[in-house]
């Protein structure tokens, strides 16, 4: 174990916490070893929705918000280890993915932007950290997202059948694993992050436990089809999206012609969650139809029984599981790929994948921040 550990950091798009994994990596076995969840602070978080949501801050704001994360993941990073009573001298490196607050790809000029002072992880922790993934796949022309599928790749590559990982967070996204075939990855659209924010709006709640409230309400058709006329569905792969396109306000204008509930609502986003990528895995030339196919989830959505019961039916004669069936955490999925992403910056190992991000060529992601 010793000099092989890292440390990888995650907070993503449903902004549910901070979530660290220590991981032993070698050339030859990637081990989970543990891993914890930290609160983001009601105050950080309220800052990062408002500048996700209504797009713009002042430097001020960006600036210390930038550095009140670093010290964030720091703090998280350094209880972490106390906590755990982890030799500090066993940590290569630490990946961190930072806070995406705007991603936008396609544009004349295209960005992804990530905050979270990875200098002030550095030296607050004394471990040398790996940040900025995205930016150098985006400079190559690629989405900058996803990237964790080539670590899903690495671990769940099965020559035998075609499967398919679905990270279920704030966006939704698909790894396709395909014998003989390109991998495949991409967005495909909302994850978690309407139904917090419908229910945090209408219930004051983060999000709905067990699909409790979803539940008592019923999905509507004619909704669900406004819902999925949304460009970015018809759009080819690769592809990505975020915060800056699924928001509140985009659902407060499409739910505004209809007359509806809001536990009504709550269950037709869950079906708009599971339909949006049940339509990619359905109506697209992904897989070896002569294979069986197996469907692994994991994120905070694997969770949510609703959206398991609704995937099992859906997809019919495909294995529905989650990635812990398989002995990785859905809970740290993400945190363990960055650890491997810093495993692979370290050593100067490629960690793009051409066919998923569309970038130009492979390279080694990331930028070094030394101890």
């Amino acid at each position: 174990m010793k000099n092989s550990l890292y440390i990888g950091v995650m907070s993503g798009t449903s902004l549910d916490g901070v979530d660290i994994a220590l991981v032993s990596i070698t050339k030859n076995d990637i081990s989970f070893k543990l891993g914890h969840t930290y609160q983001i602070p009601d105050n950080i978080k309220s800052d990062l929705l408002t500048i996700c949501e209504q797009k713009q801050s002042s430097l001020q704001k960006l600036g210390e918000i930038d550095h009140q994360l670093g010290e964030l993941y720091a703090t998280a990073i350094n209880n972490f280890i106390k906590n755990n009573q982890i030799n500090k001298k066993n940590i290569v490196a630490i990946g961190c993915h930072g806070q995406t607050i705007y991603h936008s790809p396609t544009g004349h000029y295209p960005f992804t932007m990530q905050i979270g002072d990875a200098n002030i992880i550095a030296a607050r922790t004394g471990i040398t950290t790996i940040a900025d993934f995205r930016r150098r796949d985006v400079a190559l022309g690629g989405q900058g997202a996803p990237l964790v599928p080539a670590f899903h790749n690495a671990i769940f590559h099965n020559p035998n059948k075609n499967r398919v990982i679905l990270n279920i967070g704030g966006i939704s996204n698909i790894t396709v694993l395909t014998p003989n075939k390109p991998i495949i990855g991409y967005d495909t659209g909302p994850g978690n992050v309407l139904l917090d924010s419908w229910i945090m709006a209408n219930l004051n709640k983060s999000y709905d436990h067990d699909a409790i409230w979803a539940k008592t309400g019923n999905i509507n058709q004619p909704l669900l089809d406004q819902l999925l006329q949304e460009y970015y569905f018809e759009q080819p792969y690769p592809k990505s999206t975020g915060r800056e396109l699924f928001n509140l306000s985009w659902l407060k204008q499409k739910v505004s012609k209809f007359n509806l509930s809001p536990q009504d609502i709550q269950a037709t986003l869950v079906e708009l969650t599971v339909r949006s990528t049940v339509n990619e895995l359905l109506n697209k030339q992904l897989l070896d139809p002569s294979l069986p196919c197996e469907l692994l989830i994991c994120g905070g959505g694997a969770k949510n029984p609703l959206i398991i019961e609704r995937f099992s039916k859906l997809l019919v004669n495909w294995l529905v599981n989650t990635t812990d069936q398989h002995g990785i955490s859905g809970d740290y999925m993400e945190a363990i790929a960055f650890a491997w992403l810093a495993y692979c910056r370290m050593n100067n190992l490629v960690s793009n994948i051409p066919s998923v991000t569309g970038a130009t060529k492979s390279v080694s992601l990331g930028v070094i921040y030394p101890s």
